[in-house]
Formats: C-alpha cells, sequence, structure tokens
C-alpha cells in the first residue's frame, strides 16, 4: 500500500515565550497541575470524530493526558451555528485554558467569543482559514487564533473519478450555503474540473432537511456525485447514498469513513492525523512554549486512496488492480451509520 500527496506542510511561525493572558492557565498549572479544554465539535461524523480522537492522542504525546492533568469538556452544535456559538460563550464563562473548535463554524464562534477574553482557539478541519477570517494571506493568525487546515485534495480526487468513470462528463456536489469551507473547495473544483474533461453542477442546501429534495435533483443532471467536507450535507450521508443507489449513480467521498459508508472512493486525508497535529500545537500553547497569535495554521497535504469493492460491485464498476494496489484500504463490506 502506498500514500499520495506531499507531506505535512508545518508552516508554522512559532516564538518561545508565554501564552498572552496565561496567568491563569500558570496559576492552573502551579496550584493543580491540571489544564481545562474545551472542545466544540460543529457536528457528530466520522471526518470530525477522528479529529476529536486525534486532537486528544495529540495532547497525550506531548504528556497532557485527561484523568491527570487534563480535563476535557466536549460540546456538539449538531450542525447548528446558533447551537456552536452558545458553546462557544458557555466555554469562555467557564475560563478555559483554551478552545479547540473543529470545523469551520465552530472556530469562527470560538475565535468571535474568546477574542476578547484572551483565551487562545485552536481549530482543526479547517478548509481555508483566511476565507474565515481566521489567518492572514501569509497563514499567519489574526489573533490568538490559529491550527490545522483540511483543503482538499480536490485534482487528485478529479484524477481518480476520471480513473473510474472514463465516460462521465458533469460532476455534482451538494454543499450548505452558510459553509464558507464548502464555497471554497466548489472555487477549487470549478477551476481545475475542465483540465480533466467535466463540469461542476452544484445544489445549495441551508440544514440537513434540505438535503434529500436537493440530492434528488442533481442526480437528474449528473454522472456521479463527490462530496465536500461539508458538515451539513456529509451529516446527511446515508440519505444521500440511499438516493444515490437506486439512481445508480456513484457518490464519491472525501475521507475514509465516507468509503467505509458507501461511497465508491476518495482520495482524501487522514483526520485522525490532522488531529494530532492539532493537539501538539495545543500542547504548546499550554505549555507556554508557543503564542497562538504566532503559530501559522499547518496544512495537510498528504491523501491515500480509499476504495469500497462492495460498492463498485453494486454499481457494476471494476476498479483496477493497480488502483487497488494504491489504495491505503480497501473496504469489501457497507459499514451501517451509527
Amino acid at each position: 500500500m502506498k500514500k499520495r500527496g506531499i507531506a505535512m506542510v508545518l508552516a508554522m511561525g512559532m516564538a518561545a515565550g508565554i501564552l498572552t493572558g496565561c496567568g491563569k492557565t500558570e496559576k492552573i498549572a502551579a496550584e493543580e497541575g491540571i489544564y481545562e479544554i474545551g472542545i466544540s465539535q460543529f457536528a457528530e461524523h466520522g471526518s470530525l470524530d477522528n479529529c476529536r480522537e486525534g486532537f486528544l492522542e495529540g495532547l497525550r504525546e506531548e504528556g497532557l493526558e485527561e484523568g491527570k492533568n487534563l480535563k476535557i469538556q466536549v460540546s456538539n452544535a449538531d450542525a447548528d451555528t446558533g447551537t456552536a456559538a452558545q458553546i462557544a460563550d458557555n466555554f469562555v464563562s467557564e475560563d478555559m485554558d483554551l478552545i479547540c473548535a473543529i470545523a469551520t463554524p465552530s472556530a469562527q464562534a470560538a475565535y468571535n467569543s474568546a477574542v476578547s477574553a484572551e483565551i487562545p482557539v485552536i481549530y482543526t478541519a479547517v478548509t481555508n482559514p483566511e476565507e474565515a477570517e481566521l489567518a492572514t494571506e501569509d497563514k499567519m493568525p489574526v489573533g490568538a487564533v490559529t491550527g490545522t487546515s483540511d483543503q482538499l485534495p480536490v485534482e487528485a480526487q478529479l484524477q481518480m473519478i476520471r480513473e473510474l468513470m472514463p465516460e462521465a462528463k458533469t460532476i455534482g456536489i451538494l454543499y450548505t450555503t452558510s459553509e464558507a469551507n464548502s464555497a471554497y473547495s466548489i472555487k477549487q473544483y470549478e477551476k481545475y474540473a475542465p483540465d480533466y474533461g467535466f463540469t461542476i453542477e452544484t445544489a445549495g442546501v441551508t440544514n440537513t432537511s434540505e438535503v434529500s429534495l436537493a440530492a434528488a435533483g442533481l442526480l437528474e443532471k449528473v454522472d456521479c456525485l463527490t462530496n465536500l467536507t461539508d458538515n451539513t450535507v456529509v451529516s446527511a450521508l446515508p440519505t444521500i447514498l440511499k438516493q444515490a443507489e437506486e439512481a445508480e449513480i456513484p457518490v464519491f467521498g472525501s475521507e475514509i469513513e465516507q468509503v467505509r459508508l458507501g461511497c465508491l472512493a476518495a482520495e482524501g486525508l487522514d483526520y485522525v492525523n490532522l488531529g494530532k497535529a492539532t493537539g501538539k500545537m495545543a500542547a504548546k500553547i499550554l505549555k507556554g512554549e508557543a503564542k497562538a497569535e504566532e503559530m501559522k495554521y499547518e496544512l495537510l497535504t498528504e491523501s491515500s486512496l480509499y476504495l469500497n469493492e462492495k460498492t463498485a460491485e453494486n454499481l457494476g464498476i471494476e476498479l483496477p488492480e493497480n488502483m487497488k494496489e494504491e489504495a491505503e484500504e480497501v473496504f469489501t463490506e457497507i459499514a451501517e451509520a451509527q
């Protein structure tokens, strides 16, 4: 098995020193030996869950472990931006040492709430920190907010789709109109699709209740669907997969968990590794080894190929042997959504 892409770009502009507003952190460390972190996760689905677990793993590798010198509070916004804002406000009122925000809407909410309280925010699974107004064009943070980005390997995905569907012309993308990360990813698909002989057809939704109708309309116009890391859409993935199966239209994922659930294939990122890198950054901030406002965000650009043989069989598509050899993982069954 081999991985495609290039390695993690550790674009970190760190400086030794103590963290802004860290008097509280130093006091806790000295008197109790315990740091408190609030984790705000925008939605419950595989990639974000993997980010959370990777984040905790990264902290452990740096000597910070829940139950020993770390208190963790996890809250899920259920893909609701208003709830994400409430979670952030609660963490600020509880005077957390650091807030970890998983996904773009949670990161934006956390920074908006924490900026005046001087609580550092570290994010993960933010596709484009610049468009989310969390970073400048040189990857520097706009304040005490930094983290890791999950920009999709769009060209690798398009090449993979072309290999599996040599006659396809139109790719459909469902997206949430309020998610800045999705708007950016669509621009990337529209930019590179012509190079691979594709056109892009999109359908926007505002919440999960609209996904089924939008998917039905889109499936009538396209040869396949490709998923983004759109939180609202991914939360409704089982519905989309069922509709696509009935229409005999392949759905391509953006990471391993989507392929596990029945997407045909994905050229995707490892979200555990993404979260782990975030945890290591958080540890440096908590220990006073770096300031959040001086750390460039990190960009994970390494991708891996994932295939689902059972889905291919159901669609009557034969997976090329060379792709199966290159794949990081080939699933032989379709898992049920939890």
